[in-house]
């Protein structure tokens, strides 16, 4: 059978994609490598209500564990400070359930699935992609396609076979471990985030409650040199002792360096992680990779249209979707980058200093004000805010 997209991947970015498209009218196929759609996980679980609210998806008890309304951040010396800003709100969720759902409602607008299946190669004419290989349990075949939507992940085979650098430096990478833990004594409707270097160096450590008892605990941290002790090693260190039993590991990484250069060639758009489509200081991905798939449907239904699948015409999908979340994207670096150079003390300090303030409502003004006793953060808030 023939298709207008071939979709690379099957998760997040790849299904939205994939049901969008087909609500516009496009045949579609989303050729998942692993077996299973949503194994292996590798997600701490927090979505935003923002997302269901822009993806219009209901929060199903199915996918969701528990209503999260605020988060605690701690210092390395203990201080703490708890937000409920309104976009903190959201929920923690199954990704294996809720990746699922995102399939099978591609599925039902009418796109094909398939699993145990990646694009191993791309067919060609003239530099104009015609088709893709597909290399599945019974082989391989050759399926026609207009064009290819790269959302198979950080180490994209899809793009680099079209020509794009979507190569991302060792130290824009974020490492990440997880254990799902139960016997944990932690509220059902807070995030905890633990921050400094003998707990998450060059990152940050989280707990996302699951309800009962339960919650995700994890952390992520950029690694410097090979040498360098990795995030198991601190997962580890932080959970022993607590009497937690653990009931899950899991593994992964994250771009956190900013989106590549480039997110189009003839015939390819590349979405999510690929992309670098990530909140480079919280590592945050579901939402930004929904909207820019959601943007790459609508520009793969007018390239279909107007038989336009080269690159000229396709770059309207890197100028819409920067249009919209780029410039938060490179806000975000630069907040990395600034919190990348605070050491523990001033960790300490800017965190001690806003004890007992609400957050949600504090401005750029009353906060500067409160901490003008530590000259070496002003600086730093000053370019943050």
């Amino acid at each position: 059978m023939n298709y207008d997209v071939v979709v690379a991947g099957g998760r997040v970015a790849g299904s939205i994609f994939a049901y969008h498209a087909a609500k516009k009218g496009l045949r579609v196929i989303v050729a998942e490598k692993n077996p299973e759609i949503g194994v292996p996980v590798q997600c701490a679980g927090g979505v935003s209500d923002s997302f269901f609210r822009s993806m219009d998806i209901k929060p199903l008890p199915e996918f969701t564990y528990t209503r999260i309304r605020a988060a605690a951040i701690n210092s390395p010396s203990g201080a703490r400070i708890i937000t409920e800003n309104p976009i903190i709100r959201g929920y923690t969720i199954e990704r294996k359930v809720f990746d699922r759902y995102l399939a099978l409602r591609a599925a039902e607008a009418g796109a094909d699935i398939t699993v145990n299946t990646r694009v191993e190669g791309l067919l060609l004419d003239e530099g104009s992609v015609t088709g893709v290989n597909l290399r599945g349990p019974d082989g391989s075949r050759d399926v026609r396609c207009r064009m290819v939507i790269a959302a198979d992940g950080i180490s994209s085979r899809v793009a680099r076979m079209a020509g794009l650098d979507t190569r991302f430096r060792p130290e824009d990478i974020c490492s990440c471990a997880q254990y799902e833990m139960v016997g944990v004594d932690v509220e059902d409707d807070m995030m905890e985030f633990y921050f400094g270097s003998q707990v998450a160096p060059s990152g940050y450590l989280w707990v996302f409650p699951r309800g009962d008892g339960k919650a995700n605990i994890g952390l992520g941290m950029r690694r410097r040199s090979c040498s360098e002790r990795g995030p198991l090693h601190y997962l580890k260190r932080f959970t022993e002792g607590m009497g937690y039993q653990r009931t899950e590991f899991v593994a992964g990484a994250v771009p956190v360096g900013g989106p590549v250069e480039k997110t189009y060639t003839d015939g390819i758009l590349v979405v999510g992680d690929a992309a670098g489509q990530v909140d480079p200081l919280t590592g945050g991905g579901i939402h930004i990779a929904a909207e820019c798939a959601k943007i790459a449907a609508d520009v793969s239904a007018d390239a279909i249209e107007s038989d336009r699948t080269d690159s000229e015409f396709l770059s309207e999908y890197q100028r819409r979707w920067y249009d919209k979340i780029g410039r938060n994207l490179k806000r975000s670096l630069k907040y990395r980058r600034v919190l990348d150079d605070l050491g523990d003390d001033e960790l300490d300090q800017l965190i001690g200093s806003l004890e007992g303030k609400d957050l949600s409502s504090i401005s750029k003004i009353s906060l500067l004000k409160a901490l003008r006793e530590y000259p070496s953060i002003i600086k730093i808030l000053k370019e943050m805010l």
